[in-house]
């Protein structure tokens, strides 16, 4: 089953969403029934092909560890529900248990912390700026005046307001409500840049109308790590997948699935990222750790 954002916001307004009191796994066992959320638009990791198929790499940890609960519950005809979410829903919505989990690529960071669980750390990204060739902008210090998009909810946002008040550049930050949105306000030249992870801005660009129009410049403001999220006080549910992650990448399981999203070609354009695993993965494979990011 998948969720509509109008369906979503019904569940709400009724009081359907199930407790987030509610452990996981007691709940799917009694339920016959899990629910994962996808991200739209976050290229390789979740995104839609057509208007219904989500795929990428967090998809295929999500299906992963699906599989890991399926025989934990001793379910094997678990009902499987799909919902979308944005960078502004998706905590709100694991909070208050709509759903159950999410993989896709949210940032494991302290603050969050305070309101969910992370599990292993999935891949290490820092913020970047994707521009128009013909921009003239290679980095932070051309963006003095300019209008510069980011999506709502993310910590690219809030990284980019504290870069411009510190450096004052007096940028106007503008917010897409999701990472398409905020691509096009580069394209329809509403904004000179994009500010955002530098793997999305590389596979929005690759699946863009005019990708070599565009390029991905300026230096990482900072590594952050991406993780799955689960709702927070629920360590039996963590366990499990943390150990779905751990076992994949002791088992190479990991490092293939990388290989197939990061080094080889993606639908729908058939492009290759080209991205070899960081240095910050690697390690995180030999000693697995959910450390957030500050």
């Amino acid at each position: 089953m998948k969720y509509s954002t109008l369906m979503i916001a019904a569940m709400l307004a009724s009081g359907l969403a199930t407790t987030a009191g509610a452990q996981t796994l007691k709940k799917v066992a009694d339920s016959n029934k899990i629910t994962v959320a996808y991200r739209e638009a976050s290229v390789p990791f979740s995104y839609l092909i057509g208007s219904t198929k989500a795929v990428g790499f967090s998809v295929e940890l999500t299906e992963a560890i699906i599989d890991d609960v399926r025989k934990k519950v001793k379910k094997p005809n678990l009902e499987i529900s799909y919902m979308p979410v944005t960078s502004q829903n998706r905590i709100p919505l694991l909070v208050n248990g709509t759903y159950d989990l999410e993989c896709g690529s949210t940032t494991n960071n302290s603050a969050r912390g305070k309101d969910v669980a992370f599990a292993i750390n999935h891949f290490y990204t820092g913020t970047r700026l994707l521009v128009k060739k013909t921009s003239g902008v290679k980095n932070y210090a051309d963006l003095a005046k300019k209008t510069v998009a980011s999506t709502t909810g993310t910590t690219n946002a809030q990284v980019m307001r504290k870069y411009n008040a510190d450096n004052k550049l007096d940028m106007q930050i503008i917010l897409g409500k999701d990472h398409d949105d905020s691509l096009l306000l580069v394209e329809n030249d509403r904004a000179v840049a994009f500010a955002m992870d530098d793997i999305l801005l590389f596979g929005l660009m690759a699946n863009s109308k005019n990708p070599g129009a565009l390029e991905v410049v300026g230096d990482a403001l900072q590594v952050e790590p991406y993780a799955c999220m689960v709702r927070k006080d629920d360590p039996e549910f963590k366990k499990l997948v943390d150990g779905t992650i751990t076992r994949m990448m002791k088992s190479g399981e990991f490092t293939k699935l990388y290989d197939k999203w990061f080094m080889s070609p993606i639908p729908p354009k058939g492009v290759n990222l080209g991205l070899p695993m960081s240095a910050e993965l690697k390690a995180n494979q030999k000693t697995p750790s959910d450390k957030p990011a500050m």
